[in-house]
């Protein structure tokens, strides 16, 4: 199968797409056209690994990784993405925080390196993964490809503008893994790398990829538990699920859309931001207006320049039954205790936003059957989370480990210059 860029100049086969990351005209790679999917493809398929070989088969056929998408899904997707009915039976929490790094961003990440590797020939220069993040992608990439041989990654971060835990997990890896402590906003960082994969000079010294959700190889995978909760609700004899996403750059939400127009039974998907209400306001409005983030305490959804929106406004999905809200601190605040106090559990701030957005829909009267999309680990985020409910939030034995080696991140100008000369140095 073959992808086309969202500008219309390029046109390439998925795995060459996955080694680009953007297309060649500045672009996003986007399916050349939509496969269908019903139910009845994925009889007797319930795992995460096994429901995304279905989704993924397709769209690696006659390429050099056909015969191998079950392994690849075996090695990175080992682990579950549960939907959890809550005590009224009609919301749910998909579970998407029990990856390496406790964070949705694992699954993408997982797979993307998975293919990459075994793509990669064996005479080839390492390939330099360049990725911006505003909280929990670095931490998944530089895990995914954590002593990778042929491989390097960079991550850059706001210095400011995750927290303190986010920041250890993004700076703890060493070994072919280095991080940068940005003196700017996770937008300062996503044109900063932007601007590196449009350096031809510094491309052709330094060979690079994308590990953001602007590469398809994360966003192909993320399909897979949107599928893997749809099915489920379905075989429990629910009807399509309605889904509540927290989102930054919209490449999670935008997973969701995909799997939607391919067929699998999902019904309304709510996009809902912190206060960057840049994503609200193009919906309400039809004019994009990107601006400068605002931080916020659910500090990976501050995106004033989403990405993944050229891939939306391209066209290449139905924009029918999507939502959006955009919820301040003080809401999150708020929601994280109620949540707690409602349904006896804690969530993060990020997904306290959805929870806000699902909490709306009851007090208008909707009892339709909708799950809160759980972007991250509450423990990741135990400055905010446990002053709001007075009590410590338990580390999952996966995060407690790399929280317990040491960290270091070197300090870079917000600038495309200092970028370059980093990856040049090497």
């Amino acid at each position: 199968m073959h992808v086309i860029s969202t500008r219309g100049g390029d046109r390439c086969s998925v795995v060459e797409a996955l080694s680009r990351g953007l297309a060649r005209d500045g672009g996003l790679y986007v399916p050349e056209h939509w496969l269908r999917f019903s139910v009845d493809d994925f009889a007797g398929r319930d795992t995460l690994a096994d429901i995304a070989a279905v989704l993924l088969r397709p769209f690696l056929a006659d390429s050099p990784l056909a015969d191998q998408v079950d392994a690849i899904c075996a090695e990175a997707l080992d682990f579950d993405t549960p939907l959890v009915a809550l005590k009224d039976g009609r919301t749910h929490l998909l579970e998407l925080f029990h990856g390496p790094t406790g964070a949705f961003k694992d699954v993408g990440a997982r797979v993307l390196a998975a293919c990459l590797s075994r793509l990669r020939k064996a005479d080839a220069p390492d390939l330099t993964v360049l990725v911006a993040t505003s909280g929990d992608t670095g931490s998944a990439v530089a895990g995914a490809f954590h002593r990778r041989p042929g491989f390097k990654v960079a991550v850059l971060f706001p210095d400011r503008g995750v927290s303190p835990r986010q920041k250890h997990l993004l700076s703890c890896f060493g070994d072919n893994v280095a991080s940068y402590a940005v003196d700017g906003s996770f937008d300062d960082c996503q044109a900063m790398v932007k601007a590196a994969f449009a350096n031809a000079t510094l491309m052709a010294a330094v060979p690079l990829t994308s590990a953001n959700s602007i590469s398809i190889g994360r966003l192909l995978p993320q399909m897979a538990y949107y599928a893997q909760a749809a099915l489920r609700h379905v075989r429990r004899g629910g009807t399509a699920l309605n889904v509540a996403i927290p989102s930054g750059n919209l490449g999670n939400a935008l997973a969701a859309i995909w799997v939607r127009a391919m067929g699998l039974p999902i019904g309304d998907i709510a996009i809902v931001t912190n206060a960057n209400r840049v994503l609200p306001d193009f919906f309400e409005t039809g004019t994009y207006t990107p601006r400068p983030s605002v931080p916020t305490i659910a500090n990976a959804m501050d995106v004033g320049a989403p990405s993944n929106l050229e891939r939306l406004r391209a066209g290449f999905a139905e924009t029918g039954g999507l939502h959006t809200l955009s919820v301040d601190d003080d809401t999150i605040r708020r929601r994280v205790p109620a949540f707690l106090a409602e349904f006896g559990t804690v969530i993060c701030p990020h997904t306290a936003t959805a929870a806000e957005f699902v909490a709306g829909r009851r007090a208008a009267g909707d009892l339709r059957d909708w799950a809160v999309v759980a972007t991250a680990h509450p423990a990741k985020f135990e400055s905010v989370v446990e002053p709001l409910i007075g009590r410590p939030v338990p580390v999952p034995e996966v995060l407690a480990r790399w929280l317990s080696v040491p960290a270091r991140a070197l300090p870079m100008a917000a600038a495309p210059e200092a970028l370059a000369t980093a990856l040049r140095a090497g």
